[in-house]
């Protein structure tokens, strides 16, 4: 009896991702520096904040707000879920209300470098908007970005509130946080690259169908489909982001004469 055999695929014939719809950013430690001086600052913050609102004796808070990041991914929904009855609104006015924004500086090189993304551009940050808003302007990035997801969209009925009676709550890296970001936004997962400097808010994106960029780190990463040292290298590591075309062979050719003007790092690290 004559056999037959299926073909093995031509690799050259799968089908291309989707063009890159809209770029969703994270906030802190991403459009900025670690070596700023904020995450110290923020760190310090909440362990006074275990402190003065939570009585928790000052040589414990450090410990404590470790194991409650590693737990629970953020200290204020650790202490929530640990049934301290915790107002975000005073959270927020400790954690960042007392950071030193001036050690934030403007960012031109990075600035022209989202001028020249055509996508929509949104901010998808856990910090509240307050925080947020001053960041940005600090950044010198305020008109920069179409849509701003934050703690208040992930939980509108929290503010002014501290009964724990209310739901929990959300932030990333919880799934139900990255459902709310991508219905908020209306975008098309599949079509939306995300970009964080945490490896689990990657993670539960790339669960949830995003196209992922994991920022400040180096090397490949089962977690993430990119990863880049700095926000800069963004041309080079992600370069379809820019493109209008591609050729027979599906190699994709980006807008030159857009890339010509966009700075970039000497050091390019890419997935």
């Amino acid at each position: 009896m004559d056999s037959c055999c299926k073909p093995s695929p031509n690799p050259d014939s799968r089908p291309f991702p989707p063009p890159i719809d809209c770029l969703m950013f994270d906030l802190d430690d991403t459009l900025y520096s670690t070596g700023s001086g904020i995450a110290d600052s923020l760190r310090k913050n909440i362990e006074d904040f275990l402190v003065e609102r939570c009585g928790i004796a000052a040589e414990k808070a450090s410990a404590l707000r470790a194991e409650l990041f590693k737990t629970y991914g953020s200290s204020l929904v650790g202490l929530r879920a640990l049934g301290y009855d915790v107002d975000a609104d005073d959270y927020h006015s400790i954690v960042h209300g007392r950071l030193p924004y001036h050690l934030i500086k403007p960012d031109p090189q990075l600035r022209k470098l989202l001028r020249h993304i055509s996508q929509r551009k949104i901010i998808f940050t856990n910090s509240d908007r307050i925080h947020a808003t001053r960041v940005l302007k600090r950044l010198g990035m305020e008109d920069c970005f179409d849509q701003v997801v934050c703690f208040e969209t992930m939980n509108p009925n929290l503010s002014n509130r501290s009964s724990l009676d209310v739901s929990p709550v959300i932030l990333k890296p919880s799934p139900e946080a990255i459902r709310i970001a991508i219905r908020e936004t209306h975008v098309d997962p599949h079509r939306t690259l995300f970009l964080d400097d945490n490896v689990r808010n990657v993670a539960s994106g790339k669960a949830a169908g995003l196209r992922t960029v994991l920022v400040g780190k180096t090397g490949k990463t089962k977690e993430a489909d990119y990863s880049l040292e700095a926000m800069i290298n963004l041309p080079r590591v992600v370069p379809e982001i820019w493109a209008n075309s591609t050729d027979r062979e599906g190699r994709v050719r980006s807008e030159e004469t857009q890339m010509d003007t966009i700075p970039t790092a000497a050091t390019l690290v890419g997935a």
